[in-house]
């Protein structure tokens, strides 16, 4: 990648942002700005989508999930480098983003210089992040980024009602399952999150802002 230009392309539903950024590439002769994309049906129907080598995507997009988006773009271009932007840090959301394959995330705040010096550190394989995502980070590691496992839809939904008190039966009752569907699914939450019992569980989505995460939140 380094002895050719890097393919640039932005998607973020804030005209501002895509008109800042694509000013700053435009200035720097080692990038080459494919497209800035305010809707993700705009980006994925882009003819040369497969050409793009980074991303930088808004996390809070509009209706869409930008960790939804992400998974989905890095199962269908493995070698697309996808970096996450947005004005908030929580760590929770680092978390999950760089679990669905992104390599890093910069806030919208960050410097000029910031933006250009993580972009080429990433297309080198390196995980970036923005000063102050690395300070709240504290060196991110491995074992944190397994602590938060991929959920399916269903996976999601009865751990939402187990998180508000809701007995195996009467998450049975809600979404008209079986009782011993529900147990499966149950016992599915605690070994994916390596918990022995329900509190654990809850404590850990408690500890971890997972409650609070728009990621997380949205999927039901």
């Amino acid at each position: 990648m380094e002895n050719k230009k890097l393919s640039i392309a932005i998607l973020d539903d804030h005209p501002l942002i895509i008109e800042g950024l694509s000013t700053l590439f435009s200035n720097h002769e080692e990038f080459d700005l494919l497209g800035g994309f305010n809707k993700s049906e705009d980006l994925y129907s882009f003819e040369e989508i497969d050409k793009i080598d980074v991303l930088l995507l808004d996390i809070f997009f509009g209706d869409n999930n930008g960790i939804d988006i992400c998974f989905e773009l890095k199962k269908k271009y493995p070698k697309m480098i996808i970096l996450g932007i947005s004005s908030q840090s929580e760590r929770s959301i680092v978390l999950q983003l760089i679990k669905q394959g992104a390599s890093g995330y910069l806030l919208k705040t960050a410097k000029n210089e910031e933006y250009i010096h993580c972009i080429k550190e990433a297309a080198k394989g390196k995980m970036v992040f923005s000063k102050e995502v690395q300070v709240m980070l504290d060196k991110i590691q491995l074992s944190d980024l397994k602590s938060i496992p991929r959920l399916t839809k269903r996976e999601k939904e009865i751990l939402a009602l187990l998180i508000k008190g809701k007995s195996t039966q009467e998450i049975s009752e809600e979404l008209f399952l079986s009782f011993l569907t529900i147990q499966t699914h149950r016992r599915n939450l605690l070994q994916k999150f390596d918990v022995k019992n329900s509190l654990e569980l809850i404590n850990f989505a408690n500890e971890n802002g997972l409650l609070n995460d728009a990621h997380f939140s949205n999927s039901f």
